[in-house]
């Protein structure tokens, strides 16, 4: 396993975290990540030494979610069947609220502007530092800051209205 290979995989936890947040989660974060990595194992020549491996990593996973999104919209949605199923067999009444709770801030997030769910995968999500998202996302540190209100905002009203926080 080379230095490059080696340095991949130790940032494939934060790259499954940031596709979680970008897709919603499940198997669409898990083929997001799979496909980040194929694409970067087959461009790794183009790899510039010297630059932020995770940076690199995390530009190939956006591109290829906008992408998604893009096509998404021309085909319409599409309905996972894994998450159709019915909660029944759960037991407690402790699971179901903290899924319902998930859920409706999964929800909450997948409605936001592509620009402030980017932001949100990034610094939320991920842990990342105001910079680091900025940099990642090639805006300012204050229009980062910016966008991030506003998604706190939204997420805030939105999960609030809902009865998810109490």
């Amino acid at each position: 396993m080379t230095d490059l290979h080696a340095e991949m995989l130790a940032h494939l936890p934060r790259l499954r975290r940031f596709a979680f947040a970008l897709t919603g989660g499940g198997a669409d974060a898990d083929d997001l990540v799979q496909s980040a990595v194929e694409k970067a194992l087959l461009r790794v020549d183009s790899f510039e030494p010297g630059t932020r491996m995770d940076s690199w990593m995390f530009k190939i996973a956006q591109n290829l979610w906008i992408d998604q999104m893009r096509k998404e919209k021309r085909r319409g949605p599409s309905v996972d069947l894994d998450d159709a199923l019915d909660l029944a067999g759960e037991d407690g009444r402790k699971t179901v609220e903290q899924r319902a709770i998930v859920s409706d801030i999964q929800t909450a997030i997948q409605g936001l502007p592509e620009n402030q769910r980017l932001v949100v995968a990034h610094v939320l999500v991920d842990g990342q530092s105001y910079q680091e998202a900025a940099d990642n996302l090639e805006v300012p540190v204050g229009t980062l800051m910016s966008r991030l209100a506003r998604a706190r905002k939204t997420l805030e009203a939105k999960v609030l209205t809902k009865g998810a926080v109490h």
